[in-house]
């Protein structure tokens, strides 16, 4: 079990990438239950894993007139699925992808659940089919704790950030592809998703939207390489000249390979309060994009504690 840790603990890249890589294998085994029973959500929602006390899990799932849930428990070091007779299954997290696959597959079976998942992963360089995956086997359970403990803190400031918004917003969600935490405003109107996109962006970004997240670092879908775990902010579509737009702290800055705003986690950590490094760095990037796109935020914001009602906020705004 975890003993009490630093708040925000150093995570170097170097140090546990090998087991991190190994992770986001197990991780994405698990997302892709999800990807195959739910149905379709707006940008991707259904497959996004959630934070739990213990660690990261798919949340219900139906299943014919059962509803079960996998959870990788990052504190115990193990998945377990769950299911709403009371049954329950785990599988040792720690060891090559190829034996967690081929152990949560049985347990699936043992459970009568049939789980169709197309065995590669996504958005990495150079994807080994999970049951042929040898090469990522590197798991240390104290890393993975570190990890986990940084991703709760993270996750409990990105919710006091989306609670400011009234507009649509999505949860504060894990994407397993990429592996980061994030959680996305949108203005309320439609936008066309970048030309030539595949299949995942093009059904992401069909809406202007502004997302902040963290991420551990290494490299990102497009080939870019970050040596250190980041926070990042963007809005989509690009606006002119948000490249150059100053957003807090000062240790910000625009990644033009990721093209978003970054801030290494680094910077944060060490400061007097990093939650409140994390929330000004949030709204400000926030408020570049949102500024830049004349998105109508007095529709949008609200201030604790009561939020406003749709008709003062219309008033407000001069409507009826």
């Amino acid at each position: 079990m975890t003993n009490q840790k630093p708040t925000w603990p150093a995570l170097p890249l170097g140090e546990w990438e090998a087991t991190y890589d190994t992770l986001h294998m197990y991780a994405q085994i698990a997302g892709k239950v999800a990807l195959a029973l739910r149905p379709m959500t707006n940008h991707w929602w259904q497959v996004a894993l959630e934070l739990s006390a213990h660690g990261l899990t798919t949340g219900a799932i139906p299943y014919g007139d059962r509803t079960f849930s996998v959870e990788l428990d990052l504190i115990e070091h193990v998945a377990r699925i769950d299911t709403s007779e009371d049954e329950r299954r785990t599988v040792p997290l720690g060891g090559p992808v190829r034996e967690f696959y081929a152990g949560t597959t049985a347990a699936f079976a043992d459970l009568g659940i049939d789980v169709p998942i197309w065995p590669k992963p996504v958005e990495v360089a150079d994807p080994i089919p999970f049951d042929r995956d040898d090469r990522h086997a590197t798991y240390d359970p104290g890393q993975v704790e570190r990890y986990w403990h940084v991703l709760r803190h993270v996750g409990a400031v990105f919710e006091e950030f989306r609670a400011r918004f009234t507009g649509k917003a999505s949860p504060v969600q894990f994407y397993w592809g990429s592996f980061d935490l994030a959680a996305t405003r949108y203005s309320g109107r439609p936008t066309d998703p970048p030309p030539n996109a595949d299949v995942i962006t093009r059904f992401s970004f069909t809406a202007e939207q502004s997302a902040v997240g963290f991420w551990p670092g290494g490299t990102a879908a497009n080939g870019a390489r970050v040596d250190e775990a980041v926070f990042f902010a963007y809005t989509y579509p690009e606006p002119r000249g948000i490249r150059d737009y100053p957003v807090e702290p000062a240790a910000a800055r625009f990644h033009p390979d990721l093209g978003e705003f970054v801030l290494a986690y680094e910077d944060v950590r060490t400061t007097p309060e990093p939650a409140r490094v994390i929330l000004d760095f949030a709204q400000s990037a926030y408020e570049a994009g949102a500024r830049l796109q004349d998105w109508p935020r007095e529709l949008l914001e609200w201030a604790p504690p009561m939020p406003p009602t749709r008709r003062r906020a219309l008033a407000h705004a001069g409507g009826r």
